[in-house]
């Protein structure tokens, strides 16, 4: 999951607003008690920021995998 694939999963979650409010101030326990532009501004992939954002927040796991991604052209 690329930095734009997460922002866009995240917004997509939570909508834009909530979305920035989460990245900035919501602290990941699984991450070192970082948050999400803390644990990816030391490295730490976008993927599993994703994942730790949505342990924390509660989202359930049928909608962890996917999100972010362009919709196939077809």
């Amino acid at each position: 999951m690329r930095r734009s694939e997460f922002q866009q999963a995240v917004n997509d979650e939570f909508g834009e607003a909530y979305a920035a409010v989460l990245v900035n101030d919501l602290v990941l326990l699984g991450l070192g008690e970082r948050t999400a532009q803390m644990a990816m501004d030391a490295g730490i992939p976008a993927g599993d920021v994703w994942l730790a954002l949505c342990e924390t927040a509660g989202v359930p796991p049928d909608r962890r995998y996917g999100v972010g991604r362009r919709a196939p052209r077809g």
